[in-house]
């Protein structure tokens, strides 16, 4: 069953709470390439009393009882200069949403989903956030459109998009396709290791890694938490790497900080789902193929211009 926060939000693509597929990423901010500047760190009392008003308004909206807790803030300058940002936990049974609306600052109107400046770059703020150098790629270095892939190697959709991926790159070989590593740990046993084993497959070689990225999206519905460690190592040697190097580096804290960086990225650019893709910084929550490619088409053309 989908989560009722979930719902009320959202947040939730195609891999979320509820979805054996997913699972949330903590306190995710919008994909929208916003940006707010902080209101000062002590609220006024009008400001207070704002954001107790919003609370009570949501919770009667959404029909928010006293199990669920609640809070909002800090308050933030939207792009729209009459209007608050305005953050909001939802925590109920151990499961927390994250998400974000909209307050009019004489407190009479409230707005739900993306809010943006229509005289910015809608995207700008999600291209500063993404680096894609020293990160798998494929495609070329100079490519005027990139594609970055948040995944996690035991999610479905993800070996689904894999496979959507790997036609495009027939039809597309001028896209720079960068992947990254977002593993689901509250859902997916055997993520992490995998992540850990690809990010170790790159550091011996970047050509290993799509070999070793291949097999384990080729070979999901056979791998688990008990035969993963074996089944990356039989990976590895398949494609050509060194297995004591291989071996000794998934068992070392800097393939994990490396994984953990990656997770970080997608957190800080808004992920909270996998595949997340981002078509120069255009969010695709889901990765659904068919929008993945007409964004790439959109980007080639506006190129052109």
């Amino acid at each position: 069953m989908i989560s009722r926060i979930a719902v009320v939000l959202a947040l939730l693509a195609v891999c979320g709470v509820g979805n054996p597929c997913a699972g949330q990423a903590p306190k995710p901010s919008p994909a929208t390439g916003a940006s707010h500047a902080p209101v000062q760190a002590s609220a006024t009392p009008e400001q207070a009393q704002l954001l107790k008003s919003t609370e009570a308004f949501v919770r009667e909206l959404f029909g928010w009882g006293p199990a669920m807790r609640v809070k909002l803030g800090p308050l933030s300058q939207s792009q729209a200069p009459d209007f608050y940002a305005v953050p909001i936990q939802v925590m109920l049974n151990n499961q927390e949403e994250s998400g974000e609306v909209y307050v009019s600052k004489d407190g009479k109107t409230l707005l739900r989903g993306d809010l943006y400046d229509t005289s910015a770059d809608p995207f700008a703020s999600n291209r500063a956030k993404l680096h894609p150098e020293g990160s798998p790629a494929k495609g070329p270095a100079n490519a005027r459109v990139t594609l970055v892939e948040f995944a996690d190697f035991e999610c479905p959709h993800c070996a689904v998009l894999h496979q959507a991926l790997k036609a495009m790159e027939t039809s597309y070989p001028q896209v720079r396709i960068v992947y990254k590593d977002f593993p689901l740990n509250q859902i997916h046993s055997w993520a992490q290791t995998a992540a850990i084993g690809g990010h170790c497959a790159f550091e011996q070689s970047p050509a290993g890694f799509w070999k070793v990225h291949d097999a384990i999206f080729d070979n999901q519905d056979v791998l688990s938490a008990e035969n993963i460690w074996g089944k990356l190592l039989d990976y590895a040697s398949q494609a050509g790497l060194n297995e004591e190097t291989f071996k000794t580096c998934l068992s070392s804290a800097d393939a994990q900080k490396a994984v953990d960086a990656s997770h970080a990225e997608g957190v800080a650019v808004g992920v909270n789902s996998t595949p997340t893709v981002y078509v120069n910084g255009r969010p695709v929550p889901g990765g659904d193929p068919a929008t993945v490619e007409q964004y790439i088409e959109f980007e080639l053309a506006a190129q052109k211009k």
